[in-house]
């Protein structure tokens, strides 16, 4: 019997399933997205989404050499772009609503977010090892964010809105995306910038959104390189400070942002008294820090990449 394979056996045998060009798009979309909305999400960081959703590596190859596969890198990126954006846009919505009457029990929300992911980034910290030297770091940048902030006092958390202000915030944002676990709206809420950004982004105010990408952009393609460097070299100690600083500035909120909202006027304003608005605090944060620890939970069966 002739057993030599027949034409429609070596179709079979070679063909490979093709991924769907457009599907693949939409996939992409979608990642930018959730990227996106962890950009300005408190607690989360667009890198450490990035590393979930399987596109940081090869984001930080392509922003620490840009010329290397340009044309290739930009249109594999463009969905992911096109998402951002539009998780932003519609996070930020939800953000101005959200600092409306009731901006103290939604700071602690999201100050819950950033408790619910204390675990994960000590892990991440000591993923090659830590020392005395490490928790020096680590206790040093908490005192030093915290004291700062708090020695700031009203100056700080009033600063008025403006081209620098908003690049600077733009750079904060780029951070976020080049240091997994890294949030920045931590600073933005404590500046006072954080619900006038969303604001901004919602209503297309180019004002806010051009120096915001600008800031955003320079820092990114700034740092990218020099970040994948420190953390190689430093890794532990790079990532005890970043942690000291998440841990400080979040502490530092409380006096300067929350507990000022208490004022009778403002309790009055959103229709609350003292003992309801105290409660509400206490059950945000506790939701914020069980569904970011939930998250976190998910984000350690996608270990972060070794790019570092």
């Amino acid at each position: 019997m002739d057993q030599r394979p027949t034409k429609t056996d070596a179709t079979r045998s070679t063909s490979v399933p093709q991924p769907n060009p457009v599907a693949d798009w939409f996939v992409r979309l979608i990642k930018g997205i959730i990227v996106g909305i962890g950009f300005i999400l408190p607690g989360l960081s667009g890198g450490v989404l990035a590393v979930i959703l399987g596109i940081y590596d090869r984001l930080i190859r392509f922003l620490s050499d840009i010329r290397k596969n340009f044309i290739a890198n930009l249109l594999y990126f463009l969905p992911v772009f096109i998402g951002a954006g539009i998780g932003i846009v519609l996070f930020s919505i939800l953000v101005e609503k959200a600092f409306g009457k009731y901006a103290a029990q939604f700071i602690c929300l999201f100050i819950g977010f950033v408790i619910g992911t204390f675990p994960s980034l000590y892990r991440t910290a000591g993923k090659q090892g830590r020392s005395g030297k490490d928790f020096l770091i680590l206790i040093a940048s908490t005192l030093l964010i915290f004291f700062l902030m708090i020695i700031g006092g009203q100056q700080l958390t009033e600063v008025t809105p403006g081209i620098i202000p908003w690049l600077g915030s733009g750079a904060l944002i780029g951070l976020g995306v080049i240091v997994p676990g890294m949030s920045p709206s931590n600073f933005l809420i404590y500046f006072g910038l954080y619900d006038k950004m969303a604001t901004g982004i919602k209503d297309f105010d180019f004002a806010v959104i051009i120096p915001l990408v600008v800031g955003f952009i320079i820092c990114v393609l700034a740092f990218a390189k020099l970040a994948a460097y420190l953390f190689k070299r430093y890794y532990p100690g790079m990532y005890h400070f970043i942690l000291g600083m998440v841990i400080g500035s979040s502490l530092a909120i409380f006096p300067t942002i929350v507990f000022p909202a208490f004022q009778t006027e403002q309790l009055a304003t959103a229709g609350l008294s003292f003992g309801g608005a105290l409660a509400l605090c206490v059950i945000f944060l506790i939701v914020g820090a069980i569904a970011s620890y939930l998250f976190s939970k998910v984000e350690n069966k996608y270990p972060r990449e070794e790019i570092f």
